[in-house]
């Protein structure tokens, strides 16, 4: 996925600032794309030049002006198009699994210190969707697309819950082997 295609999806929902794009990627897609804000403005400029995107420039008298973005026809059609090409599958690099294969060198105590690191992240992104989840209003049955962003949110909890999992059971044997040398 492309952070150009995410923008562009945000912003057919409805026109933002990069400020706003980037809190709107944290509440919403942020558990599985991510972007800096350095990121989302080059590529909001990059939409801008090619014409996918149009920016108007609204004044402000106390504060800096807001630069507000919206998507151009040209912009849904590119994003129509790469919603309907299959993906193909893209190779995971995980740093921490990585750090795990080959933690055999530095002792049950490092690798001790980085699961519970991984356990507490996996209790803060449950806690997050958790929230996230909470806003969405239960009263009625949702529409598609509040169907598939409450789907995304529930694929997040089931990998975190399944992490926070795995990773407690790693520790548990480790520390086991551990108190017995």
């Amino acid at each position: 996925m492309s952070l150009r295609h995410a923008i562009l999806g945000l912003l057919a929902h409805s026109p933002m600032t990069g400020y706003d794009l980037r809190k709107s990627i944290a509440q919403s897609v942020g558990h599985f794309w991510t972007a800096d804000q350095a990121q989302i403005y080059r590529t909001l400029a990059s939409l801008v030049q090619d014409n996918l995107v149009s920016v108007e420039t609204l004044h402000q008298d106390d504060k800096p002006n807001r630069r507000l973005h919206s998507i151009l026809p040209t912009g849904e059609v590119e994003l129509n198009d790469w919603l309907n090409t299959p993906l193909q599958h893209v190779p995971i690099r995980e740093p921490f699994l990585l750090k795990i294969f080959l933690g055999g060198r530095q002792g049950s105590g490092s690798i001790l210190k980085l699961l519970r690191s991984r356990i507490d992240e996996a209790d803060e992104m449950i806690a997050t969707l958790t929230a996230i989840r909470a806003h969405f209003n239960n009263d009625s049955p949702p529409d598609l697309q509040t169907r598939l962003h409450l789907a995304t949110l529930e694929n997040g909890l089931a990998h975190a819950r399944a992490e926070r999992e795995w990773a407690h059971k790693l520790s548990l044997e480790i520390q086991s082997e551990f108190d017995n040398e």
